[in-house]
């Protein structure tokens, strides 16, 4: 005697509905539309695995990356007669691949290589660098993460600059920032803030070590999934002196 089927609330089996969230359709095509399709080298090793015991003839080559969207770690099988060098860009995408072969699997920080975590930082700050439209609204969006990673004098002018109008670029940004802070009481205490790409890099890798990832695209984006600062986050009184916010 066959056993009985359950039933919901509005007649349907759930058996069923099961078998239906198993199998593919829509989900595989939201995955694949997530993947990364750049990646940065970060290391080349000719001869795979450092810990690999098996004989030279019958190792292959594997490739250690970070993709340039999600900041995912992985490892890639590069095709034949090719040598990727660190910091080169290469497509992992859909289609047709001039370097890589295919994605073997994902990495976690700790399976780096040494030398993989000594590249991590510059090359994150390349990849921040060559895209300064998208990673300019870290300070043009600012979140309470950066109370971490700057100093509070730093912060302050940031704050009250953005306030007039958004940075354009890096470059607009330490100018500004650099100019209010050379003529205000925070100057002989503060060097000035030269390289913005470094507080991104430095807070990308600390996620990145933690297995955080997924909250970067809040960090980066604008979307207002985060807490923006406001000029008085960090305590200070907000005054005009001579036309000027301080």
């Amino acid at each position: 005697m066959q056993g009985k089927v359950k039933v919901n609330r509005k007649g349907k089996r759930k058996g069923k509905r099961r078998k239906e969230l198993k199998g593919g359709g829509p989900s595989e095509s939201k995955t694949s539309k997530g993947r990364e399709k750049y990646a940065r080298v970060l290391e080349y090793l000719p001869y795979g695995h450092l810990d690999d015991s098996r004989p030279i003839y019958q190792k292959k080559p594997l490739v250690q990356a970070i993709g340039e969207d999600k900041f995912v770690l992985m490892e890639l099988s590069p095709k034949k007669d090719t040598i990727p060098a660190p910091y080169d860009q290469v497509y992992i995408g859909e289609g047709e691949r001039e370097v890589i072969d295919h994605v073997i699997r994902r990495l976690k920080y700790k399976e780096l290589t040494p030398t993989a975590k000594e590249e991590l930082p510059y090359i994150l700050e390349k990849i921040i660098k060559d895209n300064e439209e998208r990673f300019i609204k870290v300070f043009n969006k600012p979140k309470g993460i950066l109370k971490k990673y700057m100093r509070d004098e730093e912060l302050h002018v940031l704050l009250a600059e953005r306030r007039k109008k958004e940075f354009s670029d890096f470059e607009d940004l330490t100018k500004r920032v650099n100019s209010y802070m050379s003529f205000n009481l925070f100057s002989h205490r503060v060097q000035g803030l030269y390289h913005p790409e470094k507080i991104i890099a430095k807070i990308i890798e600390d996620k990145i070590i933690e297995e955080k990832q997924e909250v970067l695209k809040d960090i980066i984006t604008d979307k207002e999934r985060t807490e923006n600062l406001g000029p008085h986050d960090l305590g200070f009184k907000m005054v005009k002196v001579k036309g000027k916010v301080k």
